[in-house]
């Protein structure tokens, strides 16, 4: 199909941009979407007698994880105040905790917002003392912290993984305290011999207790089962972003994965023995190396890196649908699709900023909604982003900037 490049239109404070094709049909297919609603931006600072410093981080923020507590877990929309977010973040060999409550303002008050529309986030204390945890006791820099949620949704696993590809499992409950009933550890195969660098993790799907460990110097990806090594994948460059594909027609949903190694997007069977388990690869600008991958609930995958730009790629096909270009000021580090409504995607630039799009998946990318400007602090505008994570189940956002502060984003859908 024909797509024309039309220039860029601002027609609400939602500045629509970004417009392929027909752009009354893109209009008319906006408006039936529901739009996402900032309800509240907080502020909160890590105690210097917690971390001092935090340790130096990798392009790709994964450093943070979070999850939401709320007295009223049916309403996921709720607005509460007594809705708080157990944070947790990582730096040197130790994983801290911290609890962060999500104010909203009454219905009548507004987001603050400064010069250029730039939000202005509410400055808050921690509603409890900030904590080190003692379940995952790395001997070198943790690279990667990763909250799932169980089969049953009823408890949460924590994993993490450190500059060696040691991995270390613990299972929390939905208030984020330990339950001693399990946690495991895994050393890596080379026992940790050479250089370490930035090591990625992610859970299964469809079985939380298989965990992918990909490695970036040593060009591998390890697939547990718990504490049990079943394969080793081995990749042509270094990989810098892993997931699993949760959708797919041929009913391989918690077997494929799908990896971002260095310009390229490969797809890998972890059933297959032919080339290694990989099944395709889309090779993208030479020296534009990806550094963000995430996979929707219907098999979209969304990929960004060095060229500022997200595209959408449609597993059936191995088609590209959407693409936005130049979303971000520097190289796109992070990208997560909405948990409540998945036509919605989340970008995180290298620096402070991130913003969320509008993507109605069909033939061609109709329109692109850039929402809620940037976040940055207001002290620093240089501060970069070393952790950065989407809450499961529920949409807040969250991020950790090398100066020390966490903001937390709170946005829910609102239909027009």
């Amino acid at each position: 199909m024909k797509t024309t490049a039309l220039p860029s239109v601002n027609y609400t404070r939602e500045k629509c941009i970004c417009w392929i094709g027909d752009i009354n049909n893109a209009w008319d297919l906006m408006m039936k979407q529901p739009l996402q609603k900032l309800l509240s931006l907080v502020k909160a600072v890590v105690p210097p007698t917690l971390i001092l410093n935090p340790s130096p981080a990798n392009l790709q923020p994964t450093r943070l994880a979070l999850h939401v507590n709320n007295n009223n877990e049916d309403d996921k929309s709720s607005s509460s105040s007594s809705s708080s977010t157990c944070v947790y973040i990582a730096s040197h060999s130790h994983v801290y905790k911290l609890q962060i409550p999500l104010t909203t303002p009454d219905c009548g008050s507004l987001i603050n917002e400064g010069k250029e529309s730039l939000l202005i986030p509410q400055h808050i204390h921690p509603t409890e003392d900030p904590v080190q945890l003692n379940r995952c006791p790395h001997r070198s820099q943790i690279q990667t912290i990763t909250l799932a949620q169980s089969d049953t949704n009823d408890y949460l696993v924590l994993g993490t993984v450190d500059s060696y590809g040691h991995l270390i499992v613990s299972k929390l409950d939905l208030s984020g305290q330990d339950i001693d009933s399990l946690t495991y550890s895994v050393v890596p195969r080379d026992c940790g011999v050479g250089e370490g660098s930035w090591a990625g993790l992610c859970f299964s799907p469809s079985q939380w207790s298989m965990a992918v460990v990909a490695r970036s110097f040593c060009k591998s990806i390890d697939i547990y089962d718990q504490d049990i090594h079943l394969r080793t994948l081995r990749t042509l460059w270094y990989p810098t972003s892993l997931n699993f594909i949760e959708s797919l027609s041929n009913g391989n949903a918690g077997s494929v994965l799908a990896v971002s190694e260095g310009c390229q997007l490969s797809i890998w069977d972890i059933r297959m023995k032919e080339n290694g388990g990989c099944v395709h690869r889309i090779c993208g600008s030479p020296g534009d190396n990806i550094y963000a991958v995430s996979v929707a609930p219907n098999g979209n995958i969304a990929v960004g890196g060095a060229e500022r730009s997200a595209i959408i790629y449609d597993p059936r096909r191995w088609a590209s649908l959407s693409r936005w270009v130049s979303c971000s000021k520097y190289e796109i580090t992070g990208l997560a699709f909405s948990s409540v409504n998945s036509d919605y995607l989340y970008v995180q630039g290298m620096d402070y900023e991130f913003v969320v799009t509008l993507i109605p998946y069909i033939a061609v990318a109709r329109s692109f909604v850039e929402i809620g400007g940037t976040v940055k602090s207001h002290s620093r505008s240089g501060e970069t982003q070393i952790g950065w994570g989407l809450s499961p189940g529920r949409d807040v956002v969250g991020g950790w900037c090398d100066s020390g502060s966490i903001f937390v984003a709170d946005v829910v859908a609102k239909w027009t």
